[in-house]
């Protein structure tokens, strides 16, 4: 029912209703379990649905009772004058099950359950749960819960956890796994003076869990909808549902923040390549969220921050450049070294901006960036700064961070009232940072009641710019490179399993399109020189059948002629499992490491990083999702900490960036086309220039491939 408008099989259904309507905007609820107690959970959801200017119809089920609030109330379920399109459950765990069944035989569009005591227990909780899905199923609607604390929309408010929202203006919407997290980040949010429109608790998620509820948001998108959507996720249960509609939000002009918690690995993964070893469950989220353009925090408070950022700014910064305006000098450095720290900018202002500033601020004031105006300063000099600032800086800021303690020795709220003027007027986004939080506790709440968000420090509010400004962006994979034959790689893995030879991993590169170092097998010593004498020396000799060569000695390198050649080979064949040697030339350069491994539905992780020795020894590795646009891949290039050594240092010839851009497309390419490759490593990607060779590879097929 994924906001489609298919006709629900229930009796009086409205055929163009849809599952976005019954849940965000319902013509008629009803609380089953309604009560005249406001501690319990059916008074306090039918107080609040009433309290806040519902304006459909309204009943309660209680059999004690005709009326509750002013809300006429029935015996049963069966005597509801209508099929609600919501009903929302709030009995005993016990009463449940039956209250579903009658719904069933009454009809209704979504029922959300607020009741717990279900999966969260235990194995006999989650046989209640598929009980309850058969029942839904078989009724025909939608099933939020259990063991939620319900909607908050533009329509009505159905919660009956937390404190209900003092503030007017839904800046942010909100989408949570976790009802005590939604209560928690309201809480901390309303202080701030952010605002909610739109609040959905999701409980245990049997049937629409978050990324359900995405979707009907995005299919949904419109004037309700907040532009800026948080996200509390426990797990990704629907990871590709998640990226086309964090997508397209982005597309839309939405901005989604996200935390996913739950990502402390249990233990080391077994894996046959480098690229598994290293990819874990948290690295496959982090390379969702960034190709679905969602920004990922990692609490409650950077989630209020972000959100705050995005509401004083309405919506993503342009740039990363920023001016810090101060009557402290140390919460300044502080400032700007956080800033710094994040990769955003503190350019110098414009000799014209200066010149207009020292005619307004004391001779003392520093009057570049950041500006301290000293404590002396007044609600005329302030709202002069920030003027200016605006006017003259326009073309070169991005952000004005205004930073402004109480000293008691005047009245600050009249800045308080230029700053918020300036959030309103200014071409710039001001975001003001109130630091006495005690001292100007009723003048910092009276700024947030007339709709103005602030942040309490300095340091979290630089970490926030930081997030915002590093939003990921959404870019298109590019099509089928150069050289790359899909019939024949399909070809050479028709049939295959498990770990392939070097001698079908390397055609399987070929085929793909990688360039390839000659090279020769030896499988018997007698072929051996003839070997050497078609490869040329120096050469370098791998041993044959384990996977790890590096690790067991099955790497000779620099051989310069027979003897040592022949010597090497029989060091090698006394390693446990060799089955022979591969011959090829030595390849000078730079050595890079191009992977990628399968990661469940998440799809392909691909990495890279320094090759050779290196990759487990510094770990400089990076991710994404495959397939890769030109962006994503050159990002991944220059994302590592040893980008510089790949551009050339201290003379020595570095490698074309575009080449290996271009080669990590190709290999994400491969493995998005062909996704029984479980595990690839090509280690080293390796040569100078435009000249670079898959000197190693190794490939992991699934032991049941899935073939062409």
């Amino acid at each position: 029912m994924m906001g489609s408008t298919a006709t629900p099989a229930f009796p009086g259904a409205h055929k163009t209703k849809t599952t976005y309507d019954y849940l965000f905007r319902p013509e008629h609820i009803a609380v089953i379990g309604a009560s005249k107690d406001h501690l319990k959970p059916g008074g306090r959801v039918l107080q609040s649905i009433k309290d806040s200017g519902y304006s459909g119809a309204l009943w309660g089920v209680n059999p004690k009772a005709t009326e509750i609030f002013g809300v006429p109330v029935y015996p049963d379920i069966d005597k509801l004058p209508q099929s609600p399109d919501l009903i929302i459950i709030a009995l005993p765990s016990k009463l449940v099950m039956g209250a579903l069944e009658a719904i069933a035989r009454k009809g209704a569009g979504a029922v959300i359950v607020l009741t717990a005591g279900f999966g969260e227990t235990g194995a006999e909780g989650k046989k209640a749960e598929q009980r309850m899905l058969e029942i839904a199923g078989n009724g025909g609607f939608t099933l939020i819960g259990p063991n939620c604390s319900g909607f908050l929309t533009k329509s009505y408010n159905g919660k009956f956890t937390g404190i209900p929202p003092e503030l007017d203006g839904g800046a942010v919407d909100f989408i949570s796994g976790s009802g005590s997290t939604v209560d928690f980040v309201m809480d901390q949010a309303g202080l701030r003076g952010l605002s909610f429109g739109n609040v959905v608790n999701l409980g245990n998620s049997i049937q629409m869990g978050v990324e359900d509820i995405l979707a009907l948001y995005d299919e949904n998108y419109g004037p309700d909808c907040a532009g800026i959507l948080l996200l509390y996720m426990e797990a990704v249960r629907k990871p590709a549902l998640l990226l086309r509609h964090g997508r397209s939000l982005a597309q839309k002009g939405c901005v989604v923040v996200g935390v996913k918690s739950g990502t402390t690995p249990a233990g080391e993964k077994a894996a046959a390549s480098h690229t598994g070893a290293m990819a874990g469950s948290d690295t496959a989220v982090q390379a969702l969220f960034e190709k679905a353009g969602i920004i990922r925090v990692q609490s409650k408070t950077e989630l209020v921050d972000v959100a705050c950022v995005l509401a004083a700014a309405s919506g993503p910064l342009k740039g990363k450049r920023v001016c810090v305006l101060t009557d402290a000098g140390g919460a300044g450095v502080m400032m700007t070294d956080e800033l710094c720290r994040q990769g955003l900018e503190l350019p110098p202002l414009k000799e014209s901006t200066r010149k207009r500033l020292a005619e307004i601020l004391p001779p003392e004031a520093a009057i570049g960036n950041p500006i301290d105006c000293l404590p002396s300063r007044t609600a005329e000099s302030i709202a002069a700064t920030l003027k200016i600032l605006g006017e003259e800086a326009s073309d070169s800021l991005d952000a004005i961070a205004f930073i402004l303690g109480d000293s008691g020795i005047s009245d600050i709220e009249p800045i308080y009232q230029a700053a918020a003027r300036a959030m309103d007027e200014s071409p710039v986004p001001v975001f003001p940072v109130w630091v006495s939080l005690n001292g100007s506790a009723g003048k910092i709440d009276r700024f947030r009641r007339a709709g103005k968000v602030y942040f309490p420090d300095e340091v979290p509010l630089a970490k926030a710019l930081g997030h915002v400004a590093r939003r990921p962006s959404i870019s298109q994979a590019s099509t089928a490179p150069a050289g790359y034959d899909r019939r024949a790689v399909a070809n050479f893995l028709t049939g295959k399993t498990g770990v392939l030879t070097p001698e079908s991993a390397q055609a399987v590169l070929a085929a793909a399109g990688f360039t390839l170092p000659p090279h020769s097998e030896v499988l018997d010593k007698s072929a051996l020189k003839d070997a050497c004498a078609d490869i040329g020396f120096p050469l370098v000799m791998k041993v044959i059948g384990p996977l790890h060569k590096s690790d067991v000695g099955g790497v000779k390198i620099g051989i310069a002629g027979v003897a040592a050649a022949e010597k090497a080979y029989d060091e090698l064949m006394a390693i446990a499992d060799a089955k022979g040697a591969l011959l090829q030339p030595m390849v000078s350069g730079s050595e890079m490491i191009l992977g990628a491994s399968r990661e469940g539905n998440y799809g392909h992780l691909v990495m890279f990083g320094l090759g050779g020795i290196y990759t487990e020894v510094l770990k400089d590795v990076r991710f994404a999702l495959a397939p890769l646009a030109p962006e994503e891949s050159t990002g991944l290039v220059k994302s590592i900490k040893a980008y510089p050594i790949l551009e050339g240092v201290r003379g020595q010839e570095g490698v074309d960036i575009d080449t290996v851009s271009a080669e990590l497309r190709r290999l994400a390419h491969l493995v998005n086309d062909f996704p029984q490759i479980a595990e690839i490593d090509i280690n080293p990607l390796k040569g100078t220039g435009r000249n670079l060779y898959a000197v190693d590879v190794r490939i992991l097929l699934d032991k049941e491939a899935d073939q062409e």
